[in-house]
């Protein structure tokens, strides 16, 4: 099955929650690792450093760190995404704006993430993104569900937040990453806005969504 249809499956609730135990003891220890779980997704930007505490020596929930590490994670994702579709050179006009875009948003959120976190900022993974990011159909298909995506796993997580300055940075790029889903929806010619009240998602129907697409590979 391909990454952008396993990532389809995301909009069934619950479908993908037993999806992660499916997966092998060992490597999904290592895929939890590797996301820092403990916490939910949250997206943040380079453009509130000034409203998030320095992790560095500070009196920060573990939880906050691990959410923060779990972003990151994610950031690394999306901006590995953009970076290699606007390298293609194949995406031009109104996508190839929004690829770069977008992409430059992401990078701004990796940088500032690893500077909040500094030494206690995981790694970047080894993504393969398997031809969804150089062939246009695909691309789009698969950027409207990773914007989603993140903003379905930050509603799911916010009241996991414990610092107020985190969680008012969080809520502020919220509304960016929502923005951002609406823009590729415009591009695909389907409704901005679908429903009146956006649903949250789990912690576990995240991760679940995230491996099921083989994007990590290392």
């Amino acid at each position: 099955m391909s990454a952008i249809h396993t990532l389809e499956k995301f909009d069934t609730d619950g479908a993908l929650a037993e999806a992660i135990n499916n997966v092998g003891p060992g490597t999904r220890a290592s895929f939890l690792k590797k996301m820092a779980v403990g916490a939910g997704a949250v997206a943040f930007g380079g453009a509130f450093a000034g409203a998030m505490p320095s992790l560095a020596g500070a009196a920060t929930a573990k939880s906050d760190v691990a959410i923060l590490n779990f972003a990151l994670t994610l950031e690394y994702l999306e901006a590995a995404f953009y970076r290699e579709a606007v390298r293609s050179g194949k995406f031009t006009g109104k996508l190839g704006q929004f690829a770069k875009v977008v992409g430059a948003h992401e990078n701004a959120h990796v940088a500032f993430l690893k500077k909040a976190l500094g030494a206690a900022a995981v790694k970047s993974p080894k993504f393969d993104f398997k031809g969804t990011n150089t062939n246009q159909a695909k691309f789009k298909a698969t950027a409207q569900v990773l914007e989603d995506t993140g903003v379905a796993a930050y509603l799911g997580q916010a009241g996991n937040i414990k610092s107020k300055a985190i969680l008012a940075a969080a809520a502020s790029v919220l509304a960016i990453e929502a923005r951002h889903a609406g823009w590729i929806r415009d591009i695909n010619n389907v409704s901005g806005a679908p429903v009146a009240f956006e649903k949250s998602k789990t912690k576990a129907q995240i991760l679940a969504a995230v491996k099921g697409t083989g994007f990590i590979v290392g």
